[in-house]
This record gives structure tokens, C-alpha cells and sequence, in this order.
């Protein structure tokens, strides 16, 4: 259970000043979450998950090594080129 003095206290933490009301308002909104938290405990753990109901895991394909392209293939379709590279934008 969490007390007014605790709020006190993480306001404090927070450099938030708290009024009475909010105080009294911060303290029961904690408790029902902690006590959302105590059902959660109340779960059993040990069902078995099924987010891979397929069984299968990490399917890859083969990493096979290939030529890459040449140059002149590679700045085909490039907007604008200059002596072999890319040619980007002008930054002033």
C-alpha cells in the first residue's frame, strides 16, 4: 500500500508541489495500480507460449555470394553523376 507520506515523498522527488487533494487523489490512483499488479501475480506462468504455433524459427535463405555490379551499371540511372561517382546537392 502506498501512503500519502510516499506521494509526499515522489512528488519531492519529482520537484512537483502537490496540493492536499491531489495528495489524497495520487494515493488511491497508485493503490488500484498496485493492486491491478497483485492480480498479474495471480497468473500461473508456466502455461506455454504460442507465438510460434508454426514451430518454425529463423528461416533464411542461403547466404550465397554473387558479382556485384560494375560501375557504368551502378550511375545508369543516377540524376547526376561526375567522373565515376554520385554527384549530390550543394551544401553551403
Amino acid at each position: 500500500m502506498i501512503s500519502k507520506k510516499d506521494v509526499e515523498h515522489i512528488g519531492w522527488l519529482a520537484r512537483i508541489k502537490l496540493s492536499d487533494e491531489e495528495k489524497e487523489e495520487f494515493t488511491g490512483q497508485l493503490n488500484t495500480i498496485l493492486d491491478y499488479f497483485a492480480k498479474l501475480d495471480e497468473i500461473d506462468p508456466s502455461v506455454t507460449p504460442t507465438h510460434h504455433v508454426s514451430g518454425i524459427e529463423n528461416v533464411f535463405r542461403d547466404d550465397v555470394a554473387k558479382e556485384s555490379l560494375g560501375q557504368e551499371d551502378v550511375l545508369r540511372n543516377a540524376p547526376r553523376k561526375e567522373e565515376g561517382f554520385f554527384k549530390g546537392p550543394r551544401i553551403v
